[in-house]
């Protein structure tokens, strides 16, 4: 059985693979129909797309485009400026929620007293501050960066607030009678507590630091990728709104795997699973 085990383990990388290879041909064999095509796209068509926007000129031209090779956006660009909104948002947001949360934990006046009114923000839908963003900031970058970093501030917040409130009494306990003061607190018990919170929001706080930063760009804007996909649903031109999407997914992707290596070199000191069941 455990033999097994690991040997669905050594192999899952193949089997995941696999399951998309089996997704893209259903979709290739469904989108055989043309009804089914105009809603759902053709996955060549979409891969071609991409492929003309990173690679205007070279192979698959004919094999891909056999109506004639489609109009050229400057994905680089509009790239560009989707990433920076998204990167932006998701910096500033994670230090203001880290900063926001760790102050608010370690003061519980300060939190009594605001505490209805940081529920009221988290309950209120962040998409309608949009156009008031859209007015402060105008309809740059920044619009749409102070939009993501609601999304992003409120997730990372409560994880730092939760991983403050988590220290074990016993730990302060023994940390006090060691002599440490505030600030060695801080830097030795209530940020290691912190992190692996922190670390576990930041997962979700990149994804939704691009939700931020594309949905301000269909609201109001000339640049970016979710500018594209608009654009695109304007023409029914389903397979850029797919492609755009695919964009996004694999560059989210990348963001996350960088968080990810982030978290491993960080949280060395944190025993594995199976180190600790030994334990």
């Amino acid at each position: 059985m455990w033999r097994a085990l690991r040997l669905s383990d050594k192999n899952l990388r193949f089997w995941q693979v696999a399951l998309l290879i089996l997704i893209l041909l259903a979709w290739h064999v469904a989108s055989r129909n043309q009804q089914v095509a105009f809603f759902m796209g053709e996955p060549i068509k979409v891969a071609g797309r991409i492929w003309s926007w990173f690679l205007p000129f070279g192979f698959g031209e004919s094999l891909l485009f056999p109506d004639g090779l489609p109009g050229n956006a400057d994905i680089y660009l509009h790239l560009g400026v989707t990433l920076l909104e998204t990167v932006l948002a998701f910096v500033i947001g994670t230090v203001l929620g880290l900063a926001c949360g760790l102050w608010l934990a370690l003061t519980p006046t300060a939190s009594a007293l605001l505490d209805p009114y940081i529920k009221a923000a988290n309950s209120m839908p962040r998409v309608i501050l949009a156009p008031i963003f859209a007015l402060w900031f105008g309809l740059g970058i920044w619009s749409k960066v102070a939009l993501a970093v609601t999304l992003v501030f409120f997730i990372v917040f409560f994880n730092v607030y939760q991983g403050v409130k988590e220290v074990s009494p016993v730990v302060l306990a023994n940390a006090r009678m060691l002599g440490a003061n505030q600030s060695q607190l801080l830097r030795t018990v209530y940020l290691p507590s912190a992190t692996s919170w922190v670390f576990s929001s930041l997962h979700t706080s990149v994804g939704l630091a691009f939700v931020g930063a594309v949905v301000g760009e269909y609201l109001g804007s000339a640049r970016g990728v979710g500018y594209l996909i608009l654009q695109a649903e304007g023409t029914f031109d389903v397979n850029t709104v797919f492609a755009g999407i695919v964009v996004l997914t694999a560059f989210a992707l990348v963001l996350d795997g960088i968080v990810g290596k982030l978290e491993k070199r960080l949280m060395k000191w944190q025993p594995r699973q199976g180190e600790t069941e030994k334990l």
